[in-house]
């Protein structure tokens, strides 16, 4: 059986994405901080506590993944983690953990399995965002590390490609996940102004069952309105 290894899994669209990989009959090795909340069970979900910015663990455990695993096929790194507001109000803190968690972790992973996808010809998947492709006002360091990300893809495409892996980018529009719980802004309240994890996920499905020697390096996904909600909370971390 083929695996995959998805960043970001305990919920929201890392949660979705093992939830269709498992239907497509993909054992899934899930990273995440923390499970406690995630009821979702599967045979082939083996769920790995694991902080992807401590870069010591994150080599421990990819090295035990690679030891249970038959044939690694996919890496989705979907792990993402946003502060907003004036440049001049985000902690050192903050910054240095978008920077660990949404490009510097991505890199590690790449670099830890593209020997293991080689043989496979398998994929890299990441989930950047779309403010990677345009300005993003009181979120320019996030949108920064999602563009790094983006051109990090595009880039290991042309580098890699000769040997058969595949590397895409996904460039999700405001989504409605638990990311914006702790943000001062949430998506709209009609269904047309946000896309949902699931959107996501098909959008994997999709990449995953083009015909051999035809890669889609690039997917942007967008809601039909443009529309988000103010809310009146403290900014903190989400995931």
């Amino acid at each position: 059986m083929k695996s995959a290894i998805v960043t970001g899994a305990s919920s929201g669209i890392g949660l979705a994405i093992t939830k269709k990989l498992n239907q497509m009959g993909f054992q899934v090795y899930g990273l995440a901080r923390d499970f406690s909340k995630t009821d979702y069970e599967h045979d082939s979900f083996y769920k790995i506590a694991c902080d992807i910015t401590n870069t010591k663990q994150l080599v421990e455990v990819i090295k035990q993944i690679k030891e249970q695993a038959k044939e690694i096929f996919i890496l989705i790194n979907n792990a993402g983690v946003g502060y907003f507001g004036p440049h001049e109000t985000l902690s050192i803190k903050e910054i240095e953990t978008m920077v660990a968690t949404n490009l510097q972790a991505p890199l590690i992973l790449s670099n830890l399995l593209l020997r293991d996808l080689r043989q496979s010809k398998g994929y890299v998947i990441n989930i950047s965002s779309i403010t990677a492709k345009k300005s993003s006002t009181f979120g320019c360091a996030y949108s920064a590390t999602k563009a790094g990300l983006s051109h990090f893809g595009i880039s290991l495409f042309e580098e890699v490609r000769k040997s058969g892996v595949k590397v895409v980018t996904i460039h999700p529009d405001i989504t409605q996940t638990p990311f914006y719980e702790y943000l001062d802004f949430k998506e709209g309240d009609l269904p047309e102004s946000y896309i949902t994890v699931d959107c996501v996920a098909n959008a994997v499905e999709t990449i995953l069952s083009q015909r051999g020697g035809t890669v889609i390096t690039e997917l942007t996904i967008q809601p039909q309105r443009h529309m988000i909600t103010k809310k009146n909370k403290q900014k903190k971390e989400t995931k």
